[in-house]
């Protein structure tokens, strides 16, 4: 796996062997990325640069990585298996990339009280329907900035209908995948 654009663009970041852990493939990871950076969605433009991320099921750490690269200013990583958590804190720690960075070893459904970020990055594992239960919690954990933009990667055939106070953006499908972009607005 390498990181494919910013200041650490072309470096490789260490992946685990087997099935456990699945990383966003480099070509997805770039679709989304250019996604991010060059469109504008619905009346609230989204800036990468000096965002705080959140980057749950993070397994490697890839896509948070990638954020920190692009200019991001900070990344949250949580997940609840810790060979993915010492795999991602190695590879912030490679890049030294680890000062801008907070990782959690905790479950995304049941989060810890929360920095409200920009950025939200969700990879549940495919199928188990996690991310529906995850982005409620982490709206009431605090981890939700007002406007804040919303990547789930879900399996591409999976449907993901937004809950109350997210509105759907766009989806996507790369190969096995499917990425589901939204907005989130608390009703006031």
């Amino acid at each position: 796996m390498r990181i494919i654009a910013g200041r650490h663009r072309g470096r490789t970041i260490r992946a685990p062997v087997g099935r456990d852990i699945r990383p966003t493939a480099d070509r997805a990871r770039q679709a989304l990325f250019n996604i991010l950076t060059h469109r504008s969605f619905d009346d609230s433009p989204f800036a990468l640069e000096g965002a705080r991320v959140l980057d749950a099921f993070c397994g490697t750490g890839a896509m948070g990585i990638e954020a920190l690269s692009r200019g991001a200013r900070h990344a949250f990583f949580l997940d609840n298996n810790r060979v993915a958590l010492g795999i991602a804190r190695e590879n912030l720690q490679a890049l030294s990339e680890d000062r801008r960075a907070t990782l959690f070893y905790a479950d995304a459904t049941r989060p810890p009280k929360g920095e409200p970020c920009n950025l939200v990055l969700l990879d549940p594992p495919y199928g188990a329907g996690l991310a529906v239960p995850a982005l409620r919690a982490f709206a009431r954990h605090g981890w939700l900035a007002p406007d804040a933009v919303i990547v789930a990667e879900i399996g591409a055939r999976e449907e993901l209908a937004p809950p109350e106070d997210f509105v759907l953006l766009e989806e996507r499908r790369y190969g096995a995948a499917k990425f589901v972009i939204l907005r989130y607005r608390p009703a006031t």
